[in-house]
């Protein structure tokens, strides 16, 4: 029996009609019937994610995404997936709003990598400074026994820009931008780079990137179709 999946997306809007467009593609299905039912909530007036962070003040933030959690109960969500990497470091709390299952997209993107085909030398991040800052993945992956490499400052300059002055902005994206920030992070030893930002996913859904690059929305589309009951297929 499946099971209706709720989205808190907006975070942001683009992404989210990204996530919804993978769900379907990545959906084996012959028939409308043999889909997800899912609930989305575009919430784009959510507060920003980094600045919640970065100041310390939670309240706003975590009201908003309790009233949103609760419209999915009220919907009968029976699994709740946030397309926004860097609203993860706040999944403890946001696990303890609800008894829906969330999906943590950060933890299944390690595991995801550190079982996979890849013999992982080192894991480069490119996600935003909130994600950078507070260890998102770097614990997560030190969890699957994974070494991970960051951008240094020039460059986690150039992947906030493409990510807030280029996608958020409704443009494209900079391919030197991202380019210049893979290459410098295979420079340091990564053989396997996250796309830990649902901004650098919708780059990708525009621009070829290198095969050695991991899209955590991917990952995120894959565990949210499996878990609602539905049969999941590559693409």
């Amino acid at each position: 029996m499946k099971k209706i999946l709720g989205v808190v997306g907006g975070m942001g809007p683009e992404a989210t009609a990204y996530f919804y467009e993978e769900i379907i593609a990545h959906t084996d299905a012959a028939k409308d019937q043999d889909h997800i039912d899912m609930v989305i909530l575009s919430h784009a007036s959510m507060p920003d994610r980094t600045q919640a962070i970065n100041s310390g003040d939670y309240d706003e933030f975590l009201g908003s995404m309790k009233k949103e959690i609760e419209k999915l109960e009220k919907c009968g969500a029976g699994n709740i997936a946030i397309p926004c990497n860097t609203s993860h470091f706040f999944m403890d709390r946001i696990k303890g709003m609800t008894d829906v299952p969330v999906i943590n997209m950060i933890e299944e993107t390690a595991r995801s990598i550190a079982e996979g085909e890849i013999k992982v030398k080192k894991v480069g991040i490119l996600a935003t400074d909130g994600s950078i800052k507070t260890g998102l993945y770097q614990k997560a992956l030190e969890k699957q026994g994974l070494e991970y490499e960051v951008p240094d400052e020039e460059h986690q300059k150039l992947v906030m820009s493409l990510i807030y002055d280029d996608i958020k902005a409704g443009k494209l994206g900079d391919e030197d931008k991202f380019h210049a920030a893979v290459d410098h992070l295979h420079d340091k030893g990564c053989n396997v780079i996250i796309l830990a930002c649902t901004e650098l996913s919708v780059y990708k859904k525009h621009h070829k990137i290198p095969s050695h690059c991991v899209d955590a929305l991917d990952i995120l589309v894959r565990e949210s179709i499996v878990r609602s009951g539905a049969v999941y297929k590559e693409s």
